[in-house]
């Protein structure tokens, strides 16, 4: 079996995928009894597994996903290593790509099949880690600190030299997901979307990025996107922490289901706050499944994408998605006890996350 997908076979399977959303696939993120046999033929499928659709990409993917920071890798490996850029030549980096492909390897048994890949240091860990097997696993990427974030990236022609720079790193020929890193706290004038809206364009034209989206701490803004550009902001990565609740009104969430826009939850733990004061990893691995649980509780969010630094945390994260969804009033209790520790042990640099708990 040929392992290596190519731009051709993209630019093949783009087609059949618009015609499937042609054919009315609508906003459902959950799947559907007639929507099995799209299910079965994504990318590492397990029937162990849940899977949602990414909204108007068609894409099928697994109900936890990978994020691309190993900001806790070091400890692991027991290496001082940057959290997230490539370390140079030596043991470290070994032990960090050892690392990041036994992950891999471990989600496309469980059958988590997309990989998000945040800074150009991770999209050189992951590509290669995927060599010879890129079908099976889904990889999305962005370019920080080539991004959005600097004014000097917000137009089209310095955005697609990134996608170049990236893809080069990854060692593919295209991506499944090209998101951009906007401002924070996410707000661009007109003319910047114009050049984020040309730079996509482009790049699928040339086949060289399937779906494009972007990542924002701005919610208006975010919802500005879903309402006037959806066909081009496809997907979207915004802060879901287990604080996180919706607005009964003018909810981003509800922007995004009306327009179809594929979601990924960013710090579902806080960057590792909802761990403080924990006995032992058995504690941590109970509070991370409870706090998914909680997530997946809305069918808007497609996927959270928590940093997972060994295997093992792989195999919890499939553990949750098996788990009873819906939050008894004793875990529900719990929960809100651990949300205030979790709030209180913010560090300085993540207070923004409070700005996220009404959504």
């Amino acid at each position: 079996m040929r392992t290596q997908f190519n731009r051709r076979d993209f630019m093949r399977t783009t087609a059949v995928a618009a015609g499937g959303l042609a054919a009315g696939l609508g906003g459902n993120f959950l799947a559907r009894a007639e929507d099995t046999a799209a299910i079965e033929k994504t990318r590492s499928h397990n029937k162990e597994m849940e899977y949602r659709r990414l909204g108007a990409t068609g894409l099928w993917v697994s109900a936890v996903c990978l994020g691309g920071h190993w900001k806790r890798v070091a400890d692991v490996i027991g290496h001082n290593i940057p959290a997230v850029s490539m370390p140079g030549p030596g043991p470290g980096k070994d032990a960090l790509m050892k690392n990041r492909y036994d992950v891999l390897t471990r989600c496309m048994e469980r059958g988590i099949n997309y990989v998000d890949a945040c800074t150009e240091g991770e999209i050189a860990a992951y590509g290669p880690a995927l060599k010879g097997r890129r079908d099976k696993i889904y990889m999305g990427f962005a370019m920080w600190p080539k991004c959005p974030r600097n004014k000097a990236y917000c137009n089209a022609e310095t955005l697609l030299k990134t996608l170049d720079d990236g893809l080069k790193a990854a060692q593919v020929e295209y991506v499944d997901v090209w998101r951009l890193v906007a401002s924070s706290p996410g707000k661009h004038s007109e003319a910047d979307e114009q050049e984020f809206i040309k730079a996509f364009e482009t790049a699928k034209k040339q086949g060289k990025a399937r779906f494009t989206g972007v990542s924002s701490h701005g919610r208006p803004w975010l919802k500005r996107l879903c309402e006037l550009y959806p066909q081009h902001f496809q997907v979207m990565l915004f802060p879901y922490t287990s604080k996180t609740k919706v607005l009964p009104e003018d909810s981003l969430f509800e922007a995004v289901q009306k327009h179809d826009i594929g979601t990924f939850g960013i710090k579902p733990f806080a960057s590792g706050s909802l761990f403080g004061g924990a006995a032992d990893d058995e504690e941590k691995s109970r509070r991370a499944r409870l706090t998914i649980r909680y997530i997946l509780g809305n069918p808007a969010v497609t996927a959270p994408i928590p940093g997972l630094a060994t295997p093992e945390e792989v195999d919890n994260m499939a553990l949750a998605v098996k788990e009873r969804r819906e939050l008894d009033k004793a875990e529900t209790a719990e929960l809100h006890q651990l949300n205030e520790q979790m709030w209180a042990n913010l560090p300085r640099e993540y207070q923004w996350l409070k700005e996220w708990e009404y959504v």
